[in-house]
């Protein structure tokens, strides 16, 4: 660990060096590559300061112990006390930061969400979730486009597709994928009893054009009028979009737009990122010594979250963590839910690696 650490710090001083050199800030693209690998290690680096320090001080602390006189081996006992806690601390934190981060993670995402068992009111918590990723993401400076909707007459949506541009968005929203909750009493319900649905979200990284290459040979592309909630046409003209891909049989539908060509190619960027995602899946698999996190990527299918009204509480089935903030998280603070995610994801990588 001590030997990777050395070789980060050393990498750091050279970045720095670089940085500073005239020639380099002349070359833009080199200089915001070098900027942005400083960026990456500076929580290391700092982390690893901070704990040769701690060592160092202990060290001197316990020569003082050995050859000092007794009032200052009273002082360096106290000293002793804080710093090996200290350096226990910064040890761990070092751990967590060594290891390897998610490639994926600093890539914008695709997030769909699907209204599931429920009816109506499934529909209606699909969309108070698409509400508070919207929060999240002002919160976080992110930029949000919807690539394709399905609202429902009452309110909420059957399926809402859309991208969250921004830093390190993927590394955050993969968490939200799996099968979310409700426990409420829905608007339609005369007699006042709490009922349960649920909705599901994906959470795909965005795919680029060199990662996935799609040859026109395989794709479907069909042309209809968009509809409106309950089936009405809402548009004189051929502009909604289905594409199939007809290796697989993957199908992308879109008519948010009036442009035909714009929702073609907001289906074509979904296409993509399902593509995408499937070949990570597939690569992964053939790894058999790289085990998939259940806590970040787990099983679409699997109940990861619960949001019981009655009680204001959400619980994260994954990590056993209720907060009694529902109208908090429903605003889009997920924070807490989102970093404790993170740890144990960690923690669990930090398991396989050792």
């Amino acid at each position: 660990m001590f030997e990777k650490l050395e070789n980060v710090a050393k990498r750091y001083e050279e970045i720095e060096q670089k940085l500073a050199d005239p020639q380099v800030l002349a070359r833009r693209q080199f200089y915001a590559e070098l900027a942005k690998e400083q960026s990456d290690l500076v929580e290391i680096v700092t982390k690893y300061r901070q704990y040769k320090k701690a060592l160092a001080e202990i060290t001197e602390a316990e020569q003082i112990l050995d050859d000092g006189d007794d009032e200052l081996k009273e002082l360096a006992e106290a000293e002793l006390q804080e710093l090996v806690p200290r350096r226990e601390e910064l040890e761990e934190q070092l751990k967590f930061l060594l290891i390897p981060s998610d490639p994926q993670d600093s890539r914008n995402a695709i997030v769909e969400i699907r209204a599931g068992t429920g009816g109506d009111e499934a529909g209606l918590f699909a969309g108070s979730l698409y509400k508070m990723y919207q929060h999240y993401a002002e919160g976080k400076q992110w930029k949000s486009e919807v690539l394709s909707s399905n609202p429902q007459g009452i309110g909420g949506f059957r399926e809402i597709i859309f991208l969250l541009s921004g830093k390190n968005v993927y590394g955050k929203m993969k968490y939200e994928g799996g099968v979310h909750r409700v426990q409420r009493v829905p608007v339609t319900e005369a007699s006042g009893r709490i009922h349960t649905s649920a909705a599901s979200v994906a959470v795909l990284p965005e795919a680029e054009e060199v990662d996935v290459d799609i040859s026109p040979n395989d794709l479907r592309i069909d042309v209809y009028r968009s509809s409106g909630p309950g089936g009405q046409s809402v548009n004189t003209t051929d502009s909604a979009v289905r594409v199939t891909y007809i290796p697989t049989g993957m199908v992308v539908t879109c008519q948010d737009e009036k442009s035909q060509h714009k929702n073609k190619a907001k289906a074509l960027k979904v296409l993509r990122a399902r593509l995408y995602e499937k070949a990570l899946e597939e690569e992964e698999a053939k790894l058999t010594a790289k085990r998939r996190s259940m806590v970040s990527t787990g099983d679409r299918s699997a109940k990861i979250r619960t949001y019981n009204f009655p009680q204001g509480r959400v619980t994260d089935h994954r990590i056993g963590l209720t907060l009694y903030r529902l109208e908090a998280i429903l605003l889009g603070d997920l924070d807490e839910i989102i970093e404790q995610l993170q740890i144990a994801d960690r923690a669990e990588k930090l398991k396989a690696m050792v």
